[in-house]
């Protein structure tokens, strides 16, 4: 396993992060794996050498960072491991259970700091943009729980590029922690990020954990064969991610190198996303044992120019937008 630093900082973490969003509770999502089932996915990950581990206070309500947390404790030491969550989603009826509020963004580290069973969370991430709360007082209210000991390093998820350039703009002003991590969507089929998003994590010294690097599935297997796996046949939420033209054109691209090559898609896919310029580590989920195989076989396959450019033609990016009119 390749190790690498995350953005400007000195935190070393794994060229792959796994996802542990598909590990809580099904009646959350159908093809959500309990605790037992996930153990072992787990368990080969760090014997893998992956250390980098990402949840949410959201991903099955709350049940995902206990599970994420028993796991790790059973079967790793704590200070080698990076543990990142995030907040900003609903986790209950009321006002004050939601956004990016300091009430909120307190009360929801203190929450998840004990189903994770941890003195601090390694990673802290905004999940999205609250545009119904003054910026400063996110920021401060971050900056306070860095200073308090209970998270080491800041991140942000599904931002706008320009918002993400204004919250870094005001903590750079007001001297308070800055971001260091950007999770973002981006793969083969969604590569809107590279119009802004990625050319600005790049020159601020932003690293960039890309979620979804195998488009939920989209990029694994043809489009005949979607609704093969229960989450393919249960997955609303990329259906409408991927509502594109170019969408089938290509998977077929993925699933024609794939086959030339004689690997499965998924690792030509998520090959192309570990080459991508700033790209610090994907974040993959695993439910079948394949998954975390491909995984690691794409960290070993380096893809030719030609099957770059295969890759590429069916969706290659919207060029950047003209400096004069």
């Amino acid at each position: 396993m390749e190790y690498v630093t995350l953005g400007a900082t000195g935190l070393q973490v794994s060229r792959l992060c796994l996802g542990m969003m598909s590990y809580g509770s099904p009646a959350w999502r159908p093809w959500i794996l309990t605790e037992d089932a996930a153990g072992p996915f787990v368990r080969d990950a760090l014997e893998a050498g992956i250390t980098f581990f990402d949840t949410a206070n959201v991903y099955s309500l709350g049940v995902s960072e206990e599970i994420t947390g028993r796991l790790l404790a059973r079967y790793a030491e704590r200070d080698q491991i990076v543990i990142a969550s995030k907040v900003r989603g609903r986790m209950g009826d009321g006002p004050n259970r939601a956004g990016l509020s300091r009430k909120h963004v307190f009360d929801a580290c203190y929450a998840s700091l004990r189903r994770l069973g941890t003195e601090y969370i390694d990673l802290y991430q905004i999940h999205s943009f609250d545009e119904h709360t003054p910026i400063e007082e996110t920021l401060e209210a971050l900056h306070d729980l860095v200073k308090a000991g209970h998270v080491r390093y800041l991140g942000a998820s599904n931002l706008a590029a320009w918002q993400f350039m204004k919250l870094l703009g005001v903590s750079e002003r007001r001297n308070w922690t800055r971001f260091v991590s950007m999770q973002n969507h981006y793969n083969l089929i969604d590569r809107e990020t590279e119009r802004e998003m990625m050319p600005l994590c790049r020159a601020e010294g932003i690293g960039v954990i890309p979620w979804s690097p195998l488009g939920r599935g989209y990029l694994t297997r043809r489009p005949a064969e979607r609704s093969a796996t229960d989450r393919g046949a249960n997955e609303s939420i990329a259906e409408q991610l991927y509502d594109v033209p170019w969408r089938d054109a290509v998977v077929d691209a993925v699933c024609d190198v794939a086959d030339a090559r004689g690997v499965p898609p998924a690792q030509v896919a998520l090959a192309w996303v570990l080459s991508r310029p700033g790209v610090t580590a994907p974040i993959v989920g695993a439910t079948k044992t394949r998954h975390l195989g491909d995984a690691l076989a794409a960290l070993d396959l380096t893809l030719a120019e030609e099957e770059v450019a295969r890759l590429e033609a069916p969706n290659s990016g919207r060029p950047p937008a003209p400096t004069t009119r």
